[in-house]
């Protein structure tokens, strides 16, 4: 009977050596090192014998050594600089890393994946990954309007893919762009960093479209962090639609936020308690498209009798609270697919490209409606 204790003092067990492979299946420890990768030397038969004793014994190649020779590492590497807080409660990122996990799994590729506090603790951890040889690529989330990872990975040569694309959405590229609806090229230096991206402007202009044509007139956007480049392309095509239709900033306009609930939140209060309050809101994120909805609630506005709200990214949130709320819909899984396919194409040998995502649609759900009567 083990005594209490006993198993938490046992030693773990031996990791299978290749060694252990060579003397199980009877050959030399060099013809078990060509059989294993994949080179000339060894019969058929004899690689066959090979794999199936290393299978057998559980042995897996070490990622440290394989690197140190020059092989691949097998893991891919995602840097997440935000709040933790505000990571726990937002569907996007858990969406865009089941897509981004299916594709590299299939590929037998870990996801090496971490949070950090900045962009310079990421920067660093670019830079150890890189010196320890810990990951063959990175996909690089949150592009800023001033970024200084894609030259530090460019001068790294690490392969790397942008996703969500620059401040700018159509870069010039040296291939052709990659979409449903090809991006024109633009006056812009070639990009150092092959990209994946969604076309933000024209989303927002579907949602202008919609709130428009509901009569509405007075518009706020709660924005998220500033400074990253899908919040400044949507800031940007908010204040330009708004141009088109003739409606001025005093009455469409945006605030920043940290995407939280608590900043939702906050930040639809102060909105309401403008002196005239909008009709319609459009949040960034789901989470804080549902707090504004109860800070509506709790001050008895009716939802969409006096407010219309839209989200910005659909999810279970959107389809559950009452009333449904207005979404714009896309695969954000899909989205990860396509960030991660782009990294294999780019770790293969592929060109530098920019490459466009599905356009999001947006689902009118309960929570829009006509602007009230004045």
């Amino acid at each position: 009977m083990t005594a209490p204790g006993e198993a938490a003092r046992r030693k773990p067990a031996r990791r299978p050596t290749i060694k252990d492979i060579a003397r199980r299946a009877g050959v030399s420890e060099s013809a078990v090192s060509f059989a294993l990768n994949d080179r000339p030397g060894v019969s058929q038969d004899t690689r066959a014998r090979v794999r199936r004793v290393a299978e057998e014994l559980g042995w897996q190649a070490n990622s440290a050594a394989r690197a140190l020779s020059g092989e691949r590492a097998g893991a891919m590497g995602l840097v997440l600089a935000r709040p933790a807080q505000t990571l726990g409660v937002e569907s996007f990122f858990l969406q865009l890393v089941s897509g981004i996990q299916e594709v590299l799994s299939a590929r037998k590729i870990a996801l090496l994946f971490q949070v950090v506090e900045d962009l310079d603790t990421e920067c660093a951890l670019y830079r150890r990954w890189w010196a320890e040889r810990r990951v063959d690529g990175v996909l690089v989330v949150d592009p800023r309007t001033e970024d200084p990872r894609p030259e530090l990975l460019a001068s790294l040569g690490l392969p790397a893919v942008v996703v969500g694309g620059p401040a700018t959405p159509e870069p010039a590229t040296p291939e052709p762009a990659v979409s449903a609806t090809a991006a024109p090229a633009a006056a812009h230096p070639p990009p150092l960093l092959s990209t994946v991206w969604a076309d933000d402007a024209k989303a927002m202009a579907r949602v202008l479209d919609h709130l428009y044509g509901l009569g509405h007139r007075r518009i706020v956007h709660v924005a998220g962090m500033p400074g990253l480049a899908h919040t400044e392309r949507r800031i940007r095509s908010l204040r330009t639609e708004a141009d088109l239709r003739g409606l001025d900033e005093r009455h469409v306009h945006s605030v920043t936020t940290d995407y939280s609930d608590a900043e939702g939140a906050e930040a639809t209060r102060r909105i309401l308690d403008a002196a005239p309050p909008p009709t319609a809101i459009i949040y960034d994120n789901d989470v804080m498209a549902v707090a504004g909805a109860s800070v509506a609630a709790e001050r008895g506005i009716p939802v969409p009798g006096a407010l219309s709200i839209v989200a910005w990214d659909d999810s279970a949130l959107c389809r559950v609270t009452h009333p449904r709320l207005t979404a714009l819909v896309r695969d954000t899984p899909g989205f990860g697919r396509l960030a991660a396919q782009e990294l294999l194409a780019v770790l293969d040998g592929g060109p530098l490209r920019t490459v466009q995502g599905e356009l999001p649609h947006l689902e009118a759900r309960e929570s829009t409606g006509a602007r009230p009567p004045r």
